[in-house]
């Protein structure tokens, strides 16, 4: 999942020199935070999508694939924490934050919706790599299931509702607008269906006391597959809006 936030009160953000070490091309700039954010977010989705996609576990097995989304859940809390420290190190023009050069990591600015965002959706990341490595261990209980994997599964995802609605009413400066021509609405169009999808999956992955099975597996494999094809094309859209002055 990527967040491009539009900043509406200033027009435009300029990034501290830090962490944007030169602004690259839009496909290959490894010396651009934003480029990495992008990138690895992409990369994640894709091990998502792959672990996710019809045939696949049966072709490599429970534990291969449960292996997948773990290392999936990886560049996305890497990512994710990449797009939380750009956040809080970024200058605001003209108000003159952040001029004077050196690296934030914890703060807190709760008057800042793209704070929030960025900030929840690292949480989220983190749930998910709690979720993903207990789906590793093949002798948990249906309750331990629940507890270990499905919570944790839950609260990523609600976590990722919320960052993905702070992002889409920054952009959309509502609940609803319609601006197709924007990269930064795609992007935050994206990210909530691919959340939306991931919530989905995650509701329907409830293991059921009495059977131990999931409660619609069809649903986990469908919703976690488009959610994230959703948030693999948000990733990948992250790169052009990167190179754009002001990013959409």
């Amino acid at each position: 999942m990527g967040i491009e936030i539009t900043d509406r009160s200033s027009g435009q953000r300029e990034g501290n020199p830090t962490l944007n070490a030169g602004r690259g091309s839009t496909w290959w700039a490894p010396s651009a935070l934003g480029w990495w954010i992008g990138a690895l977010f992409a990369v994640g989705a894709t091990f998502f999508a792959l672990g996710a996609m019809p045939g696949y576990v049966k072709l490599v097995g429970n534990n291969i694939d449960a292996l997948t989304f773990f290392i999936g859940s990886i560049p996305f809390t890497t990512a994710a924490f990449l797009q939380y420290l750009q956040t809080v190190n970024t200058r605001r023009a003209p108000s003159g934050l952040r001029t004077d050069g050196r690296l934030r990591v914890l703060t807190w600015e709760p008057r800042r919706i793209d704070w929030w965002a960025t900030a929840v959706q690292f949480i989220g990341t983190l749930f998910f790599n709690l979720s993903t490595f207990y789906a590793m261990y093949t002798n948990l209980s249906a309750t331990q299931i629940d507890e270990l994997v499905w919570r944790p599964d839950i609260y990523g995802s609600t976590c990722f509702l919320i960052a993905s609605l702070l992002a889409w009413i920054e952009v959309a400066h509502g609940l609803w607008s319609w601006q197709p021509h924007s990269l930064s609405w795609w992007i935050s169009a994206l990210n909530m269906l691919g959340s939306i999808g991931f919530g989905f999956s995650a509701v329907a992955a409830y293991i059921v006391p009495t059977t131990g099975d999931p409660v619609n597996v069809m649903l986990v494999n469908l919703g976690t597959f488009i959610g994230a094809l959703c948030f693999l094309a948000g990733g990948l859209l992250l790169l052009p809006a990167r190179t754009r002055a002001k990013g959409g």
